[in-house]
């Protein structure tokens, strides 16, 4: 094995690229080179290297076209040999132009046509070989030169590192746009400002400020779990755009510690959450002798307690999914425990009945609670307390995208609701409002 052939391997396996690709790239670097300083006008040069012996061989390509008609054929002489004088183009231009050209990507519209650097005349090229054909491939040899001048080798630099980053950056986009919406393990690298980054193995994922957690704090080296929200081309690079909010880090982590969910008998049917706060997961089973509540909660909590570890402190409750609305909105709004509930199908609305002293657990903090179970449940929630005297007071309503807002202010402070109820809510309450939208 030649020392270039060597070179190129042990490139390819750091870097984890392909061989043949890297080849390539060299072929088109030693062109771009021929080019600079050999090459002549309407030539198509390719080169063919052999990396064990590090030779090469270059020709000029040309492909077999139906011959011109004479008017034709003389306007196409008469620009080859009189071209219109041209602007003077930077440098960017005139890099990307012979970028271009070594990558041979013409439109249509320039295919249709005769090119005289890429397409050669069947009259022509039946002098060059017998029996041509329209459609056939020419390559005509060149001479292979002894050595190239310094900025042929620099232009030949810069098109082999350009294309290197070109296929990392593709497999990496490859890679990680078949892992979009996935959740996936990473190492925290470092905070800059609002964003944190996070070393995913092959590439950094970027977590903006709206995608964290407010009440965790990422330090370098911390492993977390992410979710892989968007993964896009950016100017430079792929851009991997994480999160730690969403619901799909919950599903996943149940996944994980809870074995009756990965092998099926246990299903998670809803999850609500509020990130770094408090969360509700609606779980189901069919099987009759599987209790799927006891089993995510585990012998003395140590399952659920795990999960609450992986998730910073989050708190979790866990629901009995039931097909029947009425039960599975009472197992929602747990741990408070309701008089009746009245379903109003035309408009999605439950109204729930509760006692005075059951008030403050079903609103619970901030209004948490029914918000929660909202959107567990996907029915709009009103709270109506039943007072001794047979009376009732609706205290919590849904406005038209089922967010749950204030009613009644008074009974708010006579119950005893825990302070900032009324202020979270309705601080909360352009947000859910959002959320509620992107859910439909």
């Amino acid at each position: 094995m030649s020392e270039i052939s060597s070179a190129i391997k042990a490139l390819c396996e750091e870097k984890n690229l392909d061989y043949k690709a890297v080849i390539e790239a060299v072929e088109l670097a030693l062109a771009a080179a021929y080019r600079k300083d050999y090459g002549e006008r309407n030539q198509n040069i390719k080169v063919k290297f052999d990396p064990e012996s590090g030779k090469s061989k270059v020709f000029d390509v040309k492909t077999v076209v139906e011959n011109l008609p004479a008017e034709e054929e003389a306007e196409m002489l008469k620009n080859l040999y009189n071209p219109e004088p041209t602007p003077r183009e930077n440098f960017q231009e005139r890099y990307n132009q012979r970028v271009d050209e070594e990558n041979n990507e013409e439109s249509e519209e320039e295919k249709e046509k005769f090119n005289p650097k890429t397409n050669i005349q069947l009259k022509e090229a039946m002098i060059l070989k017998m029996g041509a054909k329209v459609g056939d491939e020419l390559k005509l040899d060149l001479a292979i030169p002894e050595s190239y001048g310094r900025m042929a080798a620099q232009t030949a630099k810069q098109v082999i590192i350009q294309k290197i980053r070109e296929m990392e950056r593709d497999m990496i986009l490859a890679e990680f746009k078949d892992k979009e919406h996935e959740v996936v393990s990473g190492v925290v690298q470092r905070r800059e400002g609002r964003f944190v980054f996070v070393d995913l193995g092959k590439a950094i994922g970027l977590m903006p400020m709206e995608e964290q957690v407010r009440t965790e704090r990422y330090e370098a080296g911390d492993r977390v779990k992410v979710y892989i929200k968007e993964v896009r081309e950016g100017h430079k690079g792929p851009e991997i755009i994480l999160s730690r909010r969403s619901e799909e880090i919950l599903k996943k982590v149940f996944y994980l510690e809870i074995p009756e969910i990965a092998n099926g008998l246990v299903e998670i049917k809803a999850v609500a959450r509020e990130a770094g706060s408090r969360s509700k997961v609606a779980i189901w089973t069919d099987e009759e002798n599987v209790d799927p509540v006891g089993s995510c909660v585990g012998q003395r909590g140590s399952r659920v307690q795990t999960i609450i570890s992986e998730l910073g402190g989050e708190k979790i409750d866990i629901i009995e999914y039931n097909e029947n609305p009425v039960k599975f909105i009472a197992n929602s709004l747990a741990p408070a425990k309701v008089l009746s509930i009245e379903l109003n199908e035309e408009e999605n609305k439950a109204s729930v009945k509760v006692a005075s002293d059951k008030l403050s657990l079903a609103i619970g903090k901030a209004g948490q609670n029914v918000r929660l179970a909202a959107r567990l449940t996907g029915w709009k929630i009103d709270i109506i307390e039943a007072l001794e005297d047979g009376e009732e007071v609706k205290v919590i309503g849904s406005d038209e995208d089922g967010v749950p807002e204030i009613i009644n202010e008074e009974i708010l402070t006579t119950n005893n609701i825990k302070e900032g109820a009324e202020e979270s809510i309705v601080e909360n309450k352009e947000e859910n409002k959002k959320e509620a939208k992107e859910e439909k």
